[in-house]
């Protein structure tokens, strides 16, 4: 067991440790600093050139926006019109994979569309090569570049004196993937190849078990998938078991890997933060403010699941820890890191079943994503944060008796009503999700929507429209998702959930941009300081128990005290 807890601590230290330096590289991409990926310029020219884009030209934040929302849209229709006639494209399609029906196209373009990658459908059954890579995978570049982009512009935003302009969202959203997701995917590519990874065509390969039998098995390109679904925080498994699956998830070695490329970029955007505003003290304050949440998550799940299930001894089964939906290779402390890095980042990828976990941390999972802002996905995460710390400001400028600022700008009232707005639809898509679904299965039990009853069979729906507003894509999989309210329903909040939270951060940023930068002075809030964190940190707890906590008392902890 030590050594599980030693190999959760290096993966946390190392992602730091490696975050640190990614994020002073991030910055210059950013800025269109020279850096060692330059080399790639040629090819940007070549795209824009093609795609009659000027690179050059400044937009204000509406003018962004409509690019981002745009290119999305091409996105979504694209990956709908290949995953409806998949059937009818024979190239790389060896076992004559089908087309799809059309609610579960449409749940899945918008899934991996909105960096969510919820999925209704078993990958090696569902998608052939060409769909792997050509849909998914590539949607899980542009989704993740998507969201690095516009904190690209948050930063920008927030550092301009008087200006609209925040730059141009198609020059940064290229050199997100060009320079930063595409290197960082070729090196682990390369690593989960070495580790054992499957990478090839060969369709399914007859082979031998230890039973003497015989027995079909799937490969395909899975590293090239794998490196950017964990890099870009999207998760989506080239398998149905996803990394659990050992052709995703070969080794402890690639577990370790794996996981530390699940928080790297979003570690490394906190402190891209401080780097770009100057101000890295900052940083390393908000980065303390994720990590003490997000290491109190790992232990409180990983205690949980080291004591095990009760009910075992009461049958008279000796069980010291709870292996129930968990590889032996990898163990309980490591699955209860991997559970709480995918959840805190919306990278929604597992190496254990969330399901078959215990009650609390089972609940631990869904607070993750309830806050939705520890680390977070790929860009997005941060600008969650930067919600919350804009409602902190407010308290505490109200606490001090003086008008709030924030990094030299006033905040006030529109500033204020749009983060309220934006705090307030995650619950809301949430629980008026639960709710409905709750209210459908009970007048219907021949919906069949659930395998099992009671406190668990609520958490399993919570579960599922928490993970679409949180853009995750994780599940509790005891739920039979692949229905027409499933998917439409979940489409329509992955749809929501991703992206007015993008655009009300950026109309604050872009009307704090143009306001006169107001000089600090001795009364002025300082945001550097151990104070500032507490009220940070209160303001994340207090706004997501006041907003699940009687949703949790009738899921994970009423299953608790079950037990």
């Amino acid at each position: 067991m030590q050594y599980e807890i030693i190999g959760a601590a290096l993966v946390f230290l190392l992602s730091a440790a490696l975050a640190w330096p990614l994020g002073k590289f991030i910055v210059k991409v950013f800025l269109g600093e020279k850096n060692w990926m330059g080399f790639m310029s040629p090819i940007e020219k070549l795209i824009f050139k093609i795609s009659g884009v000027n690179p050059d030209k400044e937009m204000d934040w509406k003018q962004n926006m409509k690019a981002l929302l745009g290119l999305n849209l091409l996105f979504f229709l694209a990956a709908f019109v290949i995953l409806s006639i998949q059937g009818l494209i024979k190239f790389w399609n060896p076992v004559g994979i089908g087309n799809w029906e059309p609610t579960l196209a449409f749940n899945t373009a918008i899934s991996f569309m909105t960096n969510t990658n919820l999925q209704h459908y078993s990958g090696e059954t569902g998608a052939s090569y060409f769909t792997q890579l050509a849909v998914f995978a590539w949607l899980q570049f542009v989704s993740a570049g998507t969201g690095i982009t516009a904190c690209a512009l948050l930063f920008r935003g927030l550092t301009n004196r008087s200006s609209a302009a925040l730059g141009n969202f198609y020059n940064l959203w290229l050199k997100s993937c060009t320079r930063i997701l595409l290197p960082l995917a070729v090196i682990l590519s390369l690593i989960l190849t070495v580790s054992g990874t499957t990478t090839n065509f060969k369709g399914l390969q007859e082979v031998s078990t230890l039973e003497g039998e015989t027995q079909m098995v799937a490969g395909g390109p899975t590293a090239p998938m794998v490196a950017i679904k964990q890099l870009g925080t999207n998760g989506g498994g080239y398998f149905g078991p996803n990394s659990t699956h050992p052709f995703e998830n070969p080794t402890y070695l690639a577990n370790m890997a794996e996981n530390i490329a699940i928080i790297l970029v979003p570690m490394a955007l906190v402190f891209a933060f401080g780097f770009y505003i100057k101000r890295k003290r900052l940083g390393l304050y908000l980065f303390g403010v994720m990590s003490l949440l997000f290491v109190s998550f790992v232990a409180i799940s990983a205690w949980q699941e080291v004591e095990g299930n009760p009910n075992f001894a009461k049958m008279g089964l000796e069980q010291t820890v709870n292996m129930e939906g968990k590889e032996v290779r990898l163990g309980p402390v490591a699955s209860s890191m991997w559970g709480v890095s995918t959840t805190s980042t919306s990278n929604g990828s597992v190496n254990s079943m969330h399901d078959s976990h215990t009650p609390l941390s089972g609940g631990i999972f869904l607070l993750d994503m309830f806050i939705n802002a520890i680390y977070g996905g790929v860009g997005v995460g941060f600008i969650n944060f930067f919600v919350f710390m804009v409602i902190a400001v407010f308290i505490a400028g109200q606490m001090i008796g003086r008008t709030p600022d924030f990094l030299g700008k006033k905040l006030e009232a529109r500033e204020i009503k749009i983060a309220a707005i934006v705090v307030i639809l995650h619950p809301l898509f949430i629980l008026a999700g639960t709710a409905i679904s709750s209210y459908l299965v009970t007048a219907d039990p021949e919906l069949g929507w659930l395998n099992n009853p009671g406190f668990h069979g609520f958490s399993e729906m919570m579960y599922e429209f928490t993970s679409s507003s949180a853009n995750n894509g994780s599940g509790f999989e005891g739920l039979g998702d692949n229905t027409p309210f499933w998917n439409i329903a979940t489409g329509l909040v992955m749809l929501f959930a991703r992206f007015l939270p993008i655009i009300g951060p950026l109309a604050i940023v872009g009307s704090l941009a143009v306001k006169k930068h107001v000089p600090q002075t001795a009364g002025s809030l300082q945001l550097e300081t151990p104070a500032f964190a507490s009220v940070l940190l209160a303001v994340i707890i207090i706004i997501s128990a006041l907003a699940f906590f009687p949703a949790l008392t009738l899921g994970p902890i009423a299953e608790y005290f079950t037990f």
